[in-house]
């Protein structure tokens, strides 16, 4: 009877460590949502606090980062939205060299959380239920996976929790999924960080904007910027020729083999 209780607690503990992870990752999405947290990943937010913003960075440098990098880290562990958003504000309150650095590194290391959890908490029932092709597509990515992941880093098409999680699923190993990350994400944040320099002019025209419209005795006055807005065509266009880029090893292989 002990052994068996001993089991029971045993098999219950497993179980525990195996979800607990995951269950803190939804509780944090969770309550980003729930205390309305969203509303300081936003433009508003950061052109109604630009003063206070850049004078904690100047009083306090390396808290600042510090905080930014953390604050990142769980961001993107916990799937939040608003990381585009995180990006460009790094690059205009640190400049987009540091910035780039900082969120490369922070972004990283959430998202090899959030494999590492789905990998664990997730992969192994996903295996178990999904059939015969989860297995053939596993073994299609994992001949050429640090390409695929690569490609799916540098495109901007895919979400960026999916392509956090999605190799989890298909047996990627953690090297390989820390390498193709760190790398592939490289030259998407530098650019995003560097757009975040020219941040500081369009807050400062939108605030004139914005008094201009309540001195006016306007109702309805707010600011009317969309960060998404900064992402140009051709920036869209050059990632996409990189990611493309990543793939000429896959396509040289199978032409090869034909």
């Amino acid at each position: 009877m002990r052994e068996m209780t001993d089991s029971r607690s045993e098999g219950m503990d497993s179980t525990i460590r195996k979800y607990l992870p995951l269950a803190v990752i939804v509780g944090l999405f969770a309550s980003f949502f729930i205390f309305g947290l969203d509303r300081y990943l936003s433009f508003t937010f950061i052109s109604e606090n630009r003063d206070m913003l850049l004078q904690m960075v100047s009083d306090h440098y390396t808290l600042a980062i510090f905080l930014y990098f953390a604050f990142y880290v769980v961001a993107v562990a916990a799937s939040l939205p608003g990381g585009l958003l995180l990006t460009i504000s790094g690059g205009f309150l640190f400049g987009w060299v540091v910035a780039g650095f900082v969120t490369v590194v922070a972004a990283t290391i959430g998202a090899t959380i959030l494999f590492i959890i789905a990998r664990t908490s997730l992969g192994t029932t996903l295996r178990s239920k999904a059939g015969p092709w989860l297995g053939k597509l596993e073994a299609g990515f994992q001949e050429n996976a640090l390409n695929y992941l690569l490609f799916l880093r540098l495109v901007p098409a895919f979400p960026f929790w999916l392509i956090n999680i999605a190799p989890a699923f298909l047996g990627v190993s953690l090297g390989t999924y820390v390498v193709g990350t760190f790398v592939g994400i490289i030259p998407g944040t530098f650019v995003f960080a560097f757009l975040g320099t020219g941040l500081d002019s369009i807050i400062l025209e939108q605030q004139e904007s914005y008094q201009a419209c309540v001195q006016s005795g306007q109702t309805g006055c707010a600011y009317e910027f969309e960060v998404s807005s900064l992402v140009t065509p051709e920036i869209i266009l050059s990632l996409i020729a990189l990611s493309v880029i990543s793939l000429l090893p896959i396509i040289i292989k199978r032409f090869k083999k034909k």
